[in-house]
């Protein structure tokens, strides 16, 4: 089992700065694959960022690219995301998503492919 906690959401005005951090917790020898997620009400959940088990590999959606960064502190299974000239429409409850690595580094983008998941942290930005 590994333990997702996600802080570091709040309310920003628009073109503000905010940076989210996710820890996994579980067994010593393990590597994760980490992602963010976010989800408004009445929508589903859409893929934001998502980066591999070394954090060589990453992947951003498009509405995101050049604006958030991903990037991992292996050293301490912390994932984080800086989010830059951020938008009302960045405004969702955020979601940490972890798989357990193994074998050739990749990054997953579909929410189906993780298999733990954070409480989630709300970013609200106003115009």
């Amino acid at each position: 089992q590994v333990q997702v906690v996600e802080s570091g959401g709040g309310l920003v005005q628009t073109g503000g700065s905010l940076r989210l951090s996710c820890k996994a917790s579980g067994r010593t020898s393990d590597s994760y694959a980490m992602g963010w997620f976010r989800q408004t009400p009445g929508k589903e959940r859409e893929f934001v960022a998502a980066i591999g088990w070394s954090g060589t590999r990453t992947s951003y959606a498009d509405a995101v690219k050049g604006r958030f960064t991903i990037s991992k502190d292996n050293a301490n299974n912390t994932m984080y995301l800086q989010m830059n000239s951020l938008k009302p429409e960045d405004t969702a409850v955020y979601y940490c998503a972890v798989n357990v690595a193994f074998g050739l580094e990749r990054v997953y983008i579909g929410s189906h492919e993780y298999s733990f998941w954070g409480q989630g942290t709300q970013v609200a930005v106003s115009s």
